[in-house]
């Protein structure tokens, strides 16, 4: 029972109603643009559409994508997790039943093709393609992967020397290959290409964002100047990292900083202007997790004045804790541990000023207690 209740604990309900518009949307354009113009899906989705125009009409295309995709998906549960091949399952499910339903049961009039672009095979093969790509880009997103040819890549590609991306690519040229000869026209393989490759970048948008992270590598001489020049001007987390060249044998510091493609021309710039002569790498990244790079100014508790990690509270989220006032600010998470964290200098300074600032208070409380007890002793022998 423990086991049934940790598995369950994975899955949340968001993911499912996503899923659920993932089956919805893939649906769509797989059988409202291309299918009605004989238009292929990549991978097992159109190998289904193949058998389906090659089979009795009763063997709808819902059939085929159940029983195309459910094997590959029970064999690959080992190596692909439960988790996985159940939400895959499940938008595979939604996706066969929103299938059925436009083919047999919504009143769509198909006798002038696709009821949205008619008998236009350009506009349906990208509309088609871009529909069907964000559906498969959504459903990895949360999880799965809608289409089994994935799967059937990771399990048999190294067996026979090929790369899963040169796996999948030969199985669809060898689909549409096929499809040319069967039904005697090269033109419905080629705009399925063209549907292909805009599902392609449909998945990649959906899956990464349009604004992907770009890492930064930065080798100076000038490196302290660098790092306070992209910490002030792009409100920036960086980590200095210790390094030696390897032919002159000097001991350098490596910037490494994490930006968005908007801030790439400006680093450029501030890098250029310190030292022109800096060795700098930028290179993409197609995701981040766990510190979030940009800092919080101006998100102090005003109301605490124990020290300098009240006052730099927030400066970076999520942080592991806080520590005491008398005790550095831990750094962010996934920050190597021999790294130097270079906070803005003017958040640095007006905290420092504050923690200056409340730790003299104490002091001065204190000496004006001590004087008024010596008036008092005076006044007291006085009398």
């Amino acid at each position: 029972m423990q086991k049934f209740k940790t598995f369950f604990s994975q899955f949340r309900a968001r993911d499912f109603v996503m899923l659920t518009l993932a089956g919805i949307i893939n649906a769509t354009g797989v059988t409202v643009f291309l299918a009605p113009l004989r238009l292929f899906d990549s991978g097992l989705s159109g190998t289904a559409y193949l058998f389906n125009q090659l089979t009795p009409d009763w063997l709808g295309l819902w059939f085929f994508l159940i029983v195309l995709n459910l094997p590959f998906y029970l064999f690959g549960l080992r190596k692909m997790g439960a988790k996985f091949v159940c939400c895959s399952l499940y938008a595979i499910g939604i996706y066969s039943l929103f299938s059925f339903l436009y083919q047999s049961v919504f009143p769509i009039d198909w006798s002038a093709g696709s009821p949205i672009v008619q008998e236009d095979k350009l506009l349906a093969a990208i509309f088609g393609g871009l529909i069907s790509g964000i559906g498969s880009g959504m459903t990895i997103r949360y999880g799965g992967a809608i289409d089994g040819v994935e799967v059937m890549a990771v399990m048999f590609a190294k067996k026979i020397g090929m790369t899963v991306g040169t796996f999948i690519m030969a199985y669809n040229i060898l689909l549409y290959s096929v499809s040319a000869v069967i039904f005697k026209s090269w033109d419905i393989p080629l705009y399925s290409v063209l549907a292909y490759a805009v599902g392609l970048k449909a998945v990649d948008f959906i899956v990464d964002g349009l604004d992907k992270g770009k890492a930064a590598w930065i080798v100076s001489s000038e490196h302290e100047k660098i790092a306070a020049e992209l910490s002030k001007e792009l409100i920036r987390g960086i980590t200095v990292l210790e390094a030696t060249g390897y032919y002159s044998g000097e001991n350098r510091k490596i910037l490494y900083v994490v930006v968005n493609r908007f801030e790439i021309a400006k680093l450029k710039s501030i890098v250029k202007n310190i030292d022109h002569k800096a060795f700098v790498a930028i290179y993409e990244i197609s995701d981040t997790m766990g510190v979030n790079v940009r800092f919080k100014q101006n998100n102090y508790d005003t109301a605490d004045r124990g020290g300098i990690a009240s006052k730099l509270k927030g400066l970076f989220v999520p942080k592991r804790h806080v520590k005491a006032a008398d005790e550095t600010v831990a750094e962010p998470i996934g920050a190597p541990s021999d790294a130097t964290l270079i906070p803005p200098p003017d958040v640095c300074a007006a905290a420092q000023s504050e923690f200056v600032q409340a730790a003299q208070e104490p002091s001065a409380q204190r000496a004006d207690e001590t004087q008024n007890m010596q008036n008092n002793d005076t006044d007291t022998k006085k009398e």
